[in-house]
């Protein structure tokens, strides 16, 4: 998948949704920014750092965690992600497993449920004192109560500087998490707004987004349109 003329700039604290359909380029644009995608060009900067190994060090993405056997336990898991990232935090790490209630340590991979690896997947990830934090897709195969449980304590988890990127489709159940939207259509940024500015126009950020979906790229900012 090629991505086509995507600029996106975003400020430190801001919480931002990277809405599309599926295929449309979302996780290729994640593995882009955290230095995992092969064969990408262009510039990314992340605190001015433009290098891949500067990056990744700057970067928590939410890994599927396909580089481990089934039969690997959660704990030696941990113990690689403390070993290979220095910024990451035990006692965070513990916190978050505790309140996501996955499991013991001592289970292996393959014994946890779609629901539970996701829980597991954004502990790791939230357990990084990242300045960037990309969830891809991180609620599918968790059940609704806890998709609501875990959405309203998001933000408490990541510093007030870090920037976090969520790709969902429970748009609705995310909205009130977002400072900003990016949508991504056909490869293409069509796409970046305030959730301000869309609340103030009487829409949320569903209508928004099926709105510019449905219509396609338009060549004006279609908000400042209706202002």
């Amino acid at each position: 998948m090629i991505l086509e003329n995507i600029n996106l700039a975003v400020q430190k604290g801001t919480t931002i949704g990277l809405l599309g359909e599926n295929g449309a380029g979302k996780t290729t644009l994640m593995r882009s920014i955290a230095g995992i995608a092969k064969g990408a060009r262009g510039t990314i900067k992340i605190k001015n750092e433009a290098g891949i190994v500067e990056r990744k060090a700057l970067v928590s993405y939410t890994d599927s965690l396909d580089g481990f056997s089934r039969g690997t336990k959660i704990a030696d898991i941990v113990e690689f992600y403390s070993l290979v990232y220095t910024d990451f935090s035990n006692d965070k790490y513990r916190e978050l497993s505790d309140f996501l209630d996955f499991g013991s340590d001592q289970q292996k991979l393959g014994e946890l449920s779609k629901g539970m690896k996701e829980k597991l997947v954004i502990s790791l990830t939230l357990a990084r004192r990242a300045s960037v934090y990309l969830l891809d897709e991180p609620f599918e195969g968790i059940d609704s109560m806890t998709r609501k449980k875990i959405v309203n304590s998001l933000i408490q988890w990541k510093s007030s500087e870090a920037v976090m990127v969520i790709s969902d489709h429970y748009i609705t159940e995310i909205a009130g998490l977002l400072d900003e939207v990016a949508i991504i259509k056909d490869d293409k940024l069509i796409a970046q707004e305030k959730a301000e500015k869309i609340r103030e126009q009487g829409k949320s950020i569903e209508d928004f987004y099926e709105g510019l979906y449905e219509k396609g790229v338009q060549t004006d900012d279609e908000l400042s349109k209706n202002e």
